[in-house]
């Protein structure tokens, strides 16, 4: 089938702001002390990833310089907005940019294509579970859609990271099969899980998105009224 077909942009170094979070460039010097501090007596985090676990802050410091320049990714610092208790309920313009506490991926960046990963996602603690964590993948999902015109949005993980596939899941993402021996990582086999979102499918998963961090979706306590589950299966 013939496409009338343009190659997506290039993703290059951008904010993203939210109700909940900023996404900004990964920064050695601006974030790196932050996420130190965030992921401190948590080495599990490191159990899926491809680096880390780091010994000293200095090591980890070097580890985000590499990140913040390599050549064929575009990390971004993820930035929970903060808001003191006597902010609270005062809207938007009271609310406050609090510090890293993870960051995310833009890599395998296919332009001709219309194809990209999102990965190397690295959530503090903090940040797990959070509805700050999932806008920053609406951010993320919204830009390389919306702005950047990408055809293919791609998830990748160990087939053993249950926890990382059923994210993929809940965010909208279609499992696609295992690439068996697909790496080596660590010293150890994986057998790769592939999901991707098409862009005929990101509006109906835009629209689910928004409905979900929607303040009305959310009780006084914070706690959801709906997940977002089941906007996506609406």
């Amino acid at each position: 089938m013939t496409l009338n077909w343009q190659p997506a942009l290039l993703p290059v170094p951008v904010t993203l702001r939210g109700r909940h979070v900023t996404l900004e460039p990964l920064d050695a010097v601006r974030h790196a002390a932050a996420l130190w501090r965030a992921i401190q007596s948590h080495e599990e985090l490191w159990s899926w990833m491809g680096d880390g676990p780091y010994a000293s802050e200095e090591q980890f410091r070097c580890s985000i310089a590499g990140k913040q320049s390599a050549p064929d990714a575009i990390f971004f610092a993820i930035v929970p907005v903060a808001a003191s208790e006597a902010e609270a309920g005062k809207g938007d313009s009271a609310r406050r940019e609090g510090e890293a506490a993870g960051y995310a991926s833009l890599m395998r960046i296919d332009p001709a294509n219309g194809v990209v990963e999102v990965g190397n996602i690295l959530l503090a603690p903090s940040l797990q579970r959070t509805t700050a964590a999932t806008e920053a993948m609406y951010l993320m999902a919204s830009h390389i859609f919306d702005q950047l015109g990408y055809r293919r949005y791609e998830w990748k993980c160990n087939a053993e990271n249950l926890p990382s596939r059923r994210a993929a899941e809940r965010l909208g993402f279609t499992f696609e099969g295992i690439f068996r021996q697909h790496m080596v990582v660590k010293g150890c086999n994986r057998d790769t899980a592939w999901f991707s979102m098409l862009d005929r499918e990101w509006p109906a998963s835009k629209k689910a998105f928004e409905a979900w961090l929607d303040p009305a979706n959310f009780d006084h306590t914070g706690s959801q009224l709906k997940s977002l589950v089941d906007y996506q299966n609406e």
